[in-house]
């Protein structure tokens, strides 16, 4: 057998490094009509930052694993053909600002329909609106060989930071198909797949409309639950009750447990606004009002607290920060990797700006191209971006966390506060620290859901 994926992206990539990983009888190309970004996987710096990724590229890549720019070639030759291509939120016409953008994935069926000469099945693995493979099908349908095509849906359900070993060790594979015979077939095609390292009971098969809106479900209720908890923090900040004390006793009943329960400056990344946003105008569309509603709220949450956080800086340091200077640690949406996709920070830092603080921005694993980029059109010597968390903390009013875990956790603190203006703060937008500890230093300490 041979698999491709169309995309060499945060989803195209890993899912393919573990499927050549798990099944070495099968021959893997990911495909991109990005040089740049193929380059990169054929070197040591590759575009995507996950714990593991790196290693496993480098034992695979010439065995059954490649990388490549022709696309062509790989639509001919595979039997399968995975759609990992971007689906961003669409910016124009019917649906801006709500609607997922499906040009990409239209040139891509458009030119497996132009090039296929046999039967393949195409597999969406982006996240796609419910009914989406109605429109594919139509495509599809203009291949002037006469080719079958099946669609399958199999949507990712890993996380940035933690993606190889989601992808390794999954809580369910999700396969959508056509409950025909040949839809079946194909089906179990990609079952097979899989089972060479998940539990069968672990792969779920039903109707392709119900796994192309499981996806958008999953990622709602994900997101559900942080805005629900941030909802909280507000009200724990004026009460005296702490938020993670709330988020243990809520974690500690069965029918809720305790993930997604930790309250901090808001959730990012590329899946959960998207998804949020799709899904409202999927609601909006069959004229569901109220239930659009529901879930615009929780948008409308995770904007407010990213936007409430930078209000509590400007608030803290007496409500002018012209001139001053910001440390930000961490710009990444989350711990262990480099994407910034509706990072938090992002916002966090374009409200101070306004306010027209200097940012000195310290992120190891995100460029400095990435970071101008997301804050482009405010003036570039108002930010500085330094690969030394010394160099940012020097002479700075404030050191605000936006990104949880290492290497921000473990920094030495007790002597970052020496290298500060006075009165010192510090802001911990993601409740990774002892913030008695962090008085003790001397630092003015807040986090996000503690009393003021």
């Amino acid at each position: 057998m041979k698999i491709c994926s169309i995309g060499a992206g945060y989803v195209g990539g890993p899912t393919m490094v573990v499927i050549a990983e798990q099944c070495p009888e099968i021959q893997v190309r990911v495909t991109d009509i990005n040089q740049q970004r193929i380059d990169a996987w054929n070197s040591d710096q590759l575009p995507v930052y996950e714990p593991g990724l790196a290693e496993t590229v480098k034992k695979l890549r010439g065995r059954n694993l490649s990388f490549t720019t022709d696309i062509d070639t790989a639509i001919q030759e595979s039997d399968v053909i995975f759609l990992s291509v971007n689906t961003p939120t669409k910016q124009y016409g019917e649906g801006a600002g709500k609607a997922s953008d499906l040009k990409y994935i239209v040139s891509a069926v458009e030119r497996i329909a132009a090039l296929a000469t046999s039967d393949k099945i195409i597999v969406e693995k982006s996240t796609l609106p419910v009914c989406t493979a109605n429109k594919l099908r139509a495509i599809l349908a203009s291949n002037p060989h006469q080719c079958h095509f099946e669609i399958l849906s199999n949507p990712e359900f890993m996380a940035e930071g933690t993606a190889m070993q989601d992808l390794r060790h999954p809580d369910r594979i999700l396969i959508g198909g056509e409950q025909t015979e040949s839809g079946k077939q194909a089906i179990q095609t990609l079952v097979d797949v899989y089972a060479h390292w998940v539990p069968r009971e672990k792969i779920i098969t039903q109707n392709l409309w119900s796994s192309e809106l499981s996806k958008l479900s999953a990622n709602a209720f994900l997101a559900q639950r942080i805005s629900s908890i941030n909802a909280l923090s507000a009200l724990c900040e004026c009460s005296g009750a702490d938020v993670d004390e709330i988020s243990r006793a809520i974690g500690a009943d069965s029918r809720i447990g305790a993930k997604f329960l930790k309250s901090s400056v808001g959730f990012g990344g590329s899946c959960f606004k998207k998804d949020l946003l799709n899904l409202i105008y999927l609601c909006e569309s069959f004229g569901l009002k109220e239930s659009a509603l529901y879930w615009q709220q929780v948008v409308d949450m995770n904007e407010h607290q990213k936007h409430r956080f930078a209000r509590l800086i400007l608030e803290k340091l007496f409500n002018t920060l012209s001139g001053k200077k910001i440390a930000i640690f961490g710009f990444a949406f989350k711990q262990d990797t480099n994407d910034t996709r509706e990072s938090p920070a992002i916002t966090v830092c374009q409200d101070l700006l306004k306010e027209q603080a200097f940012l000195s921005i310290y992120d190891p694993r995100v460029p400095e191209t990435v970071i101008r980029t997301d804050l482009a059109g405010y003036p570039s010597d108002a930010i500085e971006v330094v690969s030394d968390p010394e160099q940012a903390a020097r002479g700075s009013y404030a050191i605000v966390i936006l990104t949880e875990g290492e290497p921000f956790i473990s920094l030495n603190y007790k002597h970052l506060y020496t290298l500060m203006k006075r009165p010192t703060f510090l802001f911990d937008g993601r409740n990774g620290l002892d913030l008695d500890q962090i008085r003790s230093f001397g630092f003015n300490a807040y986090g996000i859901g503690k009393k003021r």
